[in-house]
């Protein structure tokens, strides 16, 4: 490995990026800088960052503001795949990771350092996340990896350390649960979740209300698509961004959008997670609402397809790949006609959509109805159907001798 001098660590505030400042400039003898990316995180999370960053060692601090281009470019171009990771997740921390990776590969070329570092474990997905946008972007920077190097195993080993440092922290070794917040969900690991067959209590849940003591009334909510993009909600107009939130409080009052899973790990290993998504799931379902009226058959099974495909593309952190760009160029090219106005029902954990209109409709009352129409003979069916099931006619001659 040649000398590094200066190292752009990708920095939470948390107790394992504060640890890694003292340790990165022990080992290397270099200089380190704090790169804090700011994706609609709560608030408490990014207050007194710099200073926190500065008391651990690092020599400067850059918060940058990610929030708007996240959901223009990131969350949006997602939604139109439909991508759900193994049928349920909304994929929260995976589509985050591109963006962050990114912003600090470009701060670290900006300020001529000879490496980057992350506080990813060795077991979870987010190290690969990270690690192949450095490799695709700038494969010139050296990678360090601390949780794949030191001899720390644990809160407790972290605490120590830093106090053997003096540098002071709000952590504690009683920290419950492992959770990782954007605009577009939070996620919840460890405690009682590491028992796959525990029901999750009621401390694990941060953003959204039981949906057991959610409102009785119902709240409906109109959403307003331009070629599959949220450009409106209940009639009002939004920056990307601002609609996001506008719907997670809504979502969050209603319970919306609470998942609890067992995913498949990048890695090998299963992990059991509970995911809130509240905004995030009312967009989805109205999107889909809106293909429903629009693509045809072959579209939407395309769409499907597309959405499958891309769930395993970004959770495995493969963003900046040629077959990324390809998928979402399908999905952008699918979503031209998804120009219309979505209502949905919120309820007691539900969202469901329950209004559907756009001027790209493929739907036609004249032909679908079970009343008399002038439009539709239905004797043309038969001729259809014999050709359809054709060949598993000739397949049953066959086998029954003619």
């Amino acid at each position: 490995m040649t000398q590094i001098n200066k190292v752009v660590l990708a920095y939470s505030g948390g107790l394992d990026t504060s640890a890694i400042i003292p340790y990165l400039k022990e080992q290397y003898d270099c200089e380190v800088i704090a790169f804090v990316a700011d994706v609609g995180q709560e608030a408490a999370e990014l207050e007194g960052v710099e200073e926190k960053a500065l008391a651990s060692g690092a020599s400067s601090c850059y918060v940058v503001d990610l929030k708007e281009e996240f959901v223009a470019d990131y969350i949006n171009p997602i939604l139109k795949t439909g991508a759900l990771y193994e049928g349920t997740y909304l994929l929260g921390t995976a589509m985050a990771r591109p963006i962050i990776a990114k912003a600090q590969v470009e701060l670290a070329l900006k300020l001529g350092a000879d490496a980057v570092s992350h506080g990813c474990t060795g077991k979870g997905n987010d190290q690969v996340r990270f690690e192949s946008t450095y490799a695709a972007l700038a494969p010139q920077l050296q990678v360090i990896a601390p949780w794949r190097d030191w001899t720390m195993k644990s809160r407790t080993d972290l605490l120590n350390y830093l106090a053997s440092k003096n540098i002071p922290t709000t952590a504690s070794a009683e920290k419950i649960y492992s959770r990782d917040a954007n605009c577009w969900h939070i996620s919840h690991e460890g405690g009682e979740l590491e028992d796959p067959n525990c029901e999750p209590s009621d401390q694990v849940w941060t953003w959204t209300v039981s949906p057991e003591q959610a409102p009785e009334t119902p709240d409906y909510v109109t959403l307003g698509f331009e070629q599959g993009v949220l450009t409106s909600v209940n009639e009002q107009s939004f920056s990307p961004y601002q609609a996001l939130l506008t719907l997670n409080e809504l979502g969050a009052k209603h319970g919306v959008g609470r998942i609890d899973i067992v995913e498949n790990r990048l890695v090998g290993m299963k992990s059991r997670g509970c995911y809130e998504t509240p905004g995030g799931t009312i967009v989805n379902a109205a999107l889909r609402g809106l293909e429903t009226l629009v693509l045809d058959k072959s579209a939407f099974k395309l769409r499907e397809q597309l959405g499958l495909e891309f769930s395993h593309v970004l959770y495995d952190g493969r963003w900046f790949t040629p077959v990324s760009k390809a998928l979402l160029a399908a999905a952008t090219s699918l979503a031209e006609t998804l120009t219309g106005t979505i209502v949905v029902k919120l309820y007691k954990g539900q969202a469901v959509v329950v209004k559907r209109a756009s001027a790209n409709s493929l739907y036609s009352e004249a032909f679908s109805t079970f009343e008399e129409d002038e439009v539709y003979n239905q004797k043309h069916a038969e001729g259809f159907i014999r050709l359809f099931s054709l060949s598993s006619r000739i397949a049953a001659l066959h086998k029954q001798g003619y």
